[in-house]
């Protein structure tokens, strides 16, 4: 069929280039190991920091829940597709993030497009870390809002867009609690110093800050001991939470106004109810099992520590996300397809996903992890990396 030429131009392009990348399927769930193409490899890719994927409390709680009231809801929300579980779900995330209530949209990514588009009109301005989520990115596209773009956690550009945007009537300070692709965590005190001086509102992402960062791993926020100073916090329940969805914490007048004009919150379908119980059972389990964020931490600065001793740069980490830095798109794809070889499952991150010339692998520990396995797997770093050149 004639038409995508041009697309087909562009892919052969990225094909000379070294950066086309292939989908990985996983023939195992997730854990500290994977199989790929019939061979078990360590996992240092995935989002499953504290390894509830697979948690059998998660797993139990998602079977008796879809036996009880099937695989599906059949309608959206504000139809016929709300159940009492999904109300309860919605008040433990409101009590576990220290908030008047929450909301639950179907992922993180529509969370951020959700509530950006919905609360932000021409009469009001959004100020933007310029390393935020794509989907923070994309939900203020979908605003009609002024738009400010700061330097990377950098509180003196900050300031700089705060002073120069007195004008419009609402300003909207937004910011991922910790960096999907650097792992570094926004400096709040500052941000929440800066928007209390100049009357601004603040939207956290934790999406890779919750299950990791503060007591029971409540965020960022919490973290820093900023409970109700930060007026929206957004979260996902497919990372450290280990099921699906997005969800936006804050007060009640947010969230009646979200569920009239929140758009994907609208139109569409509810969670299923193994989705919702496991996501409510994994809530439990951050309350009742704290050793796995101990555990998780433990893990994080052995690997961490074992990367920069192998002379590695990893950037500003400061979590459990560390990338290495090599800079050259095509070397860091060979440089993730040489670990496989050595049996480590570590992806390279190349632009578009991350600016030009800043290419990376970036890994990930879990609290699943044990230290052989990082050990082996740093093992594999050093005998990749010097393969390659990257260190010597």
């Amino acid at each position: 069929m004639k038409g995508f030429e041009y697309l087909q131009a562009e892919l052969d392009d990225m094909k000379k280039a070294g950066t086309f990348r292939k989908l990985v399927p996983l023939q195992t769930a997730q854990g500290s190991k994977v199989t790929i193409d019939g061979r078990e490899v360590i996992q240092l890719s995935s989002n499953n920091y504290l390894g509830l994927t697979s948690h059998p409390r998660l797993r139990q709680a998602a079977i008796d829940a879809s036996r009880k009231f099937g695989a599906g809801t059949g309608s959206v929300r504000t139809i016929a597709g709300t159940l009492t579980m999904h109300e309860q779900l919605e008040k433990k995330l409101a009590t576990f993030k220290r908030t008047e209530a929450s909301l639950v949209f179907q992922s993180g990514f529509t969370t951020n497009q959700g509530v950006l588009s919905a609360i932000l009109s021409a009469e009001d301005v959004v100020i933007s870390d310029e390393l935020n989520h794509a989907s923070i990115i994309d939900g203020i596209r979908l605003t009609k809002a002024g738009r400010r773009v700061y330097k990377h956690v950098d509180m003196k550009s900050l300031e700089t867009a705060l002073k120069e945007t007195g004008n419009y009537r609402t300003r909207l300070i937004v910011t991922d609690g910790v960096f999907s692709m650097d792992g570094n965590i926004a400096p709040l005190p500052e941000i929440v110093d800066l928007a209390e001086k100049y009357d601004a509102l603040i939207m956290v992402d934790d999406a890779h800050a919750s299950g990791v960062l503060g007591k029971n791993g409540r965020g960022t926020v919490n973290h820093f001991g900023l409970d109700g100073r930060v007026h929206i916090q957004v979260g996902t329940l497919s990372k450290g939470i280990g099921v699906l969805g997005g969800y936006v914490a804050s007060t009640r007048t947010l969230i009646d106004y979200l569920i009239h004009k929140g758009r994907p919150f609208l139109f569409s379908t509810s969670h299923p109810p193994g989705v919702t119980m496991a996501c409510m059972e994994a809530i439990d389990v951050l309350l009742e099992e704290p050793g796995l964020i101990e555990r998780l931490w433990e893990n994080t600065k052995f690997f961490k520590k074992g990367l920069i001793t192998l002379g590695y740069n990893t950037g500003m980490s400061e979590t459990p996300i560390t990338p290495v830095f090599v800079g050259d798109e095509a070397l860091a794809h060979g440089f993730s397809d040489k670990l496989m070889e050595y049996g480590v499952f570590a992806q390279g991150i190349a632009f578009p996903t991350v600016a030009k010339g800043s290419a990376r692998v970036r890994t990930i520990v879990t609290a699943q992890h044990s230290k052989q396995e990082l050990q082996q797997a740093l093992d594999a770093f050093e005998k990749a990396g010097k393969d390659l050149g990257i260190i010597g």
